[in-house]
């Protein structure tokens, strides 16, 4: 062998040497579920990247920013992030306990005195902690009707507010149910404790530090950063922007919980953060505020799909992440949902392996489908675990769901009359939602709700029931209309798998007026 090429062999050699063990990515495998989930689904944009031992070894976008309009996607497109905007939200508390600045097992009454919950005692006991880890006894998603549909008038003071008349349906700390509106009240106690607004102090622990340079949040204006997805719906064989920013994207109330956008390298950046940190940023945050977020806190239900498909044995939440073992692999992740909007994050930390998945369309099932294929390449390198397989898999589960878990049939209706309804009509008001009018609309009756202006639409009668038919087709969770004997309005979705965001089964308006 000539001792040129005996040097190439052995550079080749000491390279492969350097690599981590576990780094495997076969990047025809990745490419090859990227184009089928890509393609199977219609999505309009997606954008995936994978991280080996704090380096990125894959990255590749595809589709629009806005379907039809031609301004491609990359890796420095900015997508809504949405819950993902949670384990920033701990990671900054997390930087204020490392500063001595607040703890963990504070009072959540300590930064927030006008803080109270339903039961006066849950209100005095809840810790920082308690924001973080869905144990609150409330149902899932309660109160979020005061954060979507947006745009809202709801404030951040509101949600406080608001929370003291949400009734719990189980004990204090006794089972986990996923919610939004503690994120918000978290997002207040970190202002508090750090002295600046959550906008302010999320830009300034998280993003600048980590040089997650295009991640934005609170106001700022589209034209000047530039490249943002827009989300999309699917209407037929198409898909149609939803809900498009303006040139100037406003703070929102929501922000702690899920206001965050970012690029695919921004959130690759962050991934590996959580990997292997650099050098640079080695001391961003202690080993026990670390060890502390990916701990588990509070135990989450094991599913069936769980079990079947994973093997798994834990599943617990931490601050702001989802923990659970797969094919006896540790996995840490948390995905995001938002109005045409999907992204996950997922993390093998013993392989040393983590991956961003983000859409800007409807993209639930592909989000779940590329992030199980992924994670099997890892855990169990089957390559009959495919993307065809787990669609198929996630379409018996929708064949065998039971007739009460799916939407009935609503298509023979038509718009109630005043004569119907006359007694019933008026202003109603919740106690934490504010008022809704229930009154003449032409020949029809209109329900509008004053602080949810996406939340106005047409009451119609199907058989026996009333629901109405929200005019923005976006709000696309129709709602059951039921009258209480004590004059009271009741609501209800009418699809049950709907997402639980449309919390109308929390309120309960009263009659507190005639129609204006």
């Amino acid at each position: 062998m000539k001792p040129e090429s005996l040097l190439r062999v052995l550079a080749f050699v000491l390279a492969l040497a350097v690599l981590p063990a576990h780094a495997r990515t076969d990047r025809a495998i990745v490419d090859a579920a990227f184009d089928e989930v890509f393609a199977r689904y219609h999505l309009p944009g997606l954008a995936v990247g994978i991280v080996e031992d704090g380096r990125v070894v894959y990255s590749r976008t595809a589709g629009e920013l806005v379907t039809g309009e031609g301004a491609k996607i990359d890796s420095r497109t900015l997508f809504k992030v949405a819950s993902n905007t949670k384990s920033m939200t701990t990671a900054t508390l997390a930087r204020l306990v490392d500063a001595g600045k607040l703890r963990w097992d504070d009072p959540v009454t300590k930064w927030l005195p006008q803080f109270r919950m339903y039961d006066a005692w849950v209100g005095r006991e809840m810790q920082v902690r308690d924001l973080l880890i869905h144990n609150s006894g409330l149902h899932a998603g309660a109160g979020d009707l005061m954060l979507w549909p947006e745009p809202n008038t709801f404030t951040r003071a509101d949600i406080v507010h608001g929370l003291g008349y949400l009734k719990p349906y189980r004990s204090f700390r006794s089972g986990y149910d996923y919610d939004n509106l503690m994120y918000i009240v978290a997002g207040e106690v970190a202002a508090a404790a750090g002295g600046a607004p959550y906008e302010v102090l999320v830009r300034r622990e998280v993003f600048e530090p980590l040089g997650m340079q295009r991640c934005q949040v609170g106001q700022w204006n589209r034209s000047e950063v530039g490249n943002v997805a827009q989300p999309h719906r699917r209407e037929g064989d198409r898909n149609v922007p939803v809900r498009s920013d303006g040139d100037v994207i406003p703070a929102t109330t929501m922000d702690p919980a899920g206001g965050v956008r970012c690029s695919l390298d921004d959130m690759l950046r962050w991934t590996a953060n959580w990997l292997k940190p650099d050098s640079k940023n080695a001391d961003w945050l202690s080993p026990e505020q670390r060890q502390a977020l990916w701990a588990p806190q509070m135990p989450m239900p094991i599913s069936r799909r769980m079990r079947a498909w994973d093997g798994s044995h834990f599943s617990a939440y931490g601050y702001g992440w989802r923990l659970a073992d797969v094919d006896g692999v540790f996995k840490v992740a948390h995905t995001g949902t938002l109005m045409g909007m999907y992204s996950a994050v997922t993390m093998l930390p013993d392989k040393g392996v983590g991956f961003v998945v983000l859409i800007n369309g409807e993209g639930e099932d592909a989000r779940t489908v590329l992030t199980q294929v992924l994670v099997k390449h890892y855990t169990r390198g089957d390559s009959s675990l495919s993307v065809a397989h787990y669609a198929r898999l996630l379409e018996q589960e929708d064949a065998a769901r039971p007739a009460s878990e799916k939407a009935p049939d609503t298509s023979r209706r038509r718009h109630a009359t005043i004569r119907e309804l006359g007694p019933h009509l008026g202003v109603y008001r919740d106690p934490w939602f504010g008022e809704a009018e229930l009154c003449r609309d032409g020949d029809g009756v209109r329900l509008r709700a004053r602080k949810s202006p996406l939340l106005d639409g047409i009451v119609q009668r199907v058989g026996k029931r009333l629901l109405v038919d929200w005019d923005d087709s976006s709000v696309d969770a129709e709602a059951w209309v039921d009258f209480t004997d004590a004059g009271g309005l009741r609501m209800a979705k009418v699809d049950p798998q709907a997402d639980f965001s449309y919390d109308y089964e929390d309120l309960a308006f009263e009659r507190v007026g005639e129609c204006p």
